[in-house]
């Protein structure tokens, strides 16, 4: 198999001898673009890892870093994600030592219904996943452009798409359904469930930290950023959730909507006019978070304007509002609840949004260590709750990663 080199001399300036073998994740969204490489070790090493922001826009920017800090910071215009994979490959080749590039990964949102676990990338993968964009407009026609840049940027690479509704695959049949005529299902029209990357990575840390006998609890994650959902799993298994057919529902998040009453639509359709292409902006692009305070979709800024923008408070008050009311759903459909774990840009990170969210769930035994909450720590609920709360950050680029390596492994082992 013919790889593909990175190099440069060691700080001495002389050259390496022995290339180290590397996986590169690639997480292309709809103007950005996360990146990480990983040694090939049992515990992969992230060696380098970075993000481009504002494709297609004229504030472009190219962020890279590694263990010693940030090693690189251009705000350069990027008019696509072919240009930007071009940018990032070239500052690769700058910035890191020796490596042998033996695997690429994807995370790719949708795969539709008949897809539970990673698929190698062929023609005959990305045929399919076209015919998948009307399932997710704003994501998929990006993560297909990242994936036909990466091959032909590096085509000798193995690579590996990981889609994020596979953890929900195994949903109960009951939790799967949409209300709609049964026709509607069978082309589609289901209860598929997203962040399924960022739930895997948790329960495989919570299987690791704790053993295997944590995952027979009544757990809750709560994957809260700018994309935002929670999920109820057991037996390291999704249960329910709160998105739905699209990446729309469930929670308000930062620009979108979050659940609506349909009726709303039709309203709108009627009386204003709105068509699809107009409802579909409305409801990605101008809703949520952004749309109720009118000042930001970062939760970070609204926070700071919480005391003397009204609107920015009533905005972080609606998103924990529907974060407590999912948590009660999601603990009905357990029966119960033994943890509940915080995750992603907000729930890792954002300590007044968890005491916000835990505030008023004292019934279901869940109570939270105001100095615990603050600190670096996972475990932040009160000493005599019955109810165990943590703040985990989670890994979706580690955990495609792992994917990758135990694709090359079988195959290996099949050779």
């Amino acid at each position: 198999m013919k790889r593909h080199r990175l190099q440069r001399p060691d700080p001495e300036g002389n050259p390496i001898s022995e290339p180290r073998s590397a996986i590169l994740v690639i997480n292309c969204g709809s103007s950005s673009l996360k990146f990480a490489v990983f040694g090939l070790t049992e515990g992969l090493e992230r060696l380098v890892w970075g993000a481009v922001s504002g494709v297609g826009t004229s504030q472009g920017r190219l962020q890279l870093s590694n263990a010693n800090g940030t090693v690189e910071d251009q705000h350069v215009r990027f008019p696509d994600h072919a240009t930007a994979i071009e940018k990032v490959d070239a500052v690769l080749q700058q910035q890191t030592s020796r490596w042998d590039l033996i695997g690429i990964g994807h995370r790719v949102v949708h795969g539709g219904p008949d897809c539970d676990c990673p698929q190698r990338v062929n023609d005959g993968l990305l045929q399919r996943l076209q015919g998948l964009t009307p399932l997710a407009p704003l994501h998929l026609p990006h993560n297909l452009a990242g994936i036909s840049a990466m091959r032909t940027q590096f085509p000798d690479v193995p690579q590996l798409a990981r889609f994020d509704t596979a953890f929900h695959h195994g949903l109960p049949e009951v939790a799967r359904h949409t209300g709609l005529p049964r026709e509607y299902e069978a082309r589609g029209v289901r209860r598929y469930g997203f962040h399924g990357l960022s739930y895997e990575f948790i329960v495989e840390d919570l299987r690791h930290r704790h053993g295997p006998e944590a995952l027979r609890e009544r757990l809750i994650v709560a994957h809260l950023g700018n994309g935002a959902s929670l999920a109820a799993i057991r037996d390291g298994r999704s249960i329910e959730t709160t998105m739905s057919f699209s990446a729309l529902g469930g929670m308000p998040m930062g620009t979108r909507s979050g659940d609506l009453d349909p009726g709303i639509l039709l309203y709108l359709s009627s009386q204003d006019g709105l068509d699809a292409a107009a409802l579909e902006t409305l409801l990605y692009r101008r809703s949520g978070l952004l749309g109720l305070s009118e000042v930001s979709a970062d939760m970070r800024d609204l926070l700071a304007h919480r005391d003397d923008t009204p609107a920015a408070a009533q905005a972080i008050d609606f998103f924990c509002h529907r974060a407590r009311h999912f948590i009660g759903a999601l603990s009905a459909a357990l029966g119960g609840l033994d943890r509940l774990i915080f995750t992603g840009g907000i729930g890792a990170n954002a300590p007044a949004i968890r005491t916000q969210i835990c505030d008023g769930l004292a019934y279901l035994g869940v109570t939270l260590d105001p100095h615990r909450n603050q600190a670096p720590v996972p475990v932040i609920s009160a000493a005599n709750g019955s109810v165990r709360v943590e703040a985990v950050s989670t890994d979706e680029e580690r955990m495609i990663a792992r994917h990758v390596q135990r694709a090359l492994a079988n195959t290996q082992e099949d050779t």
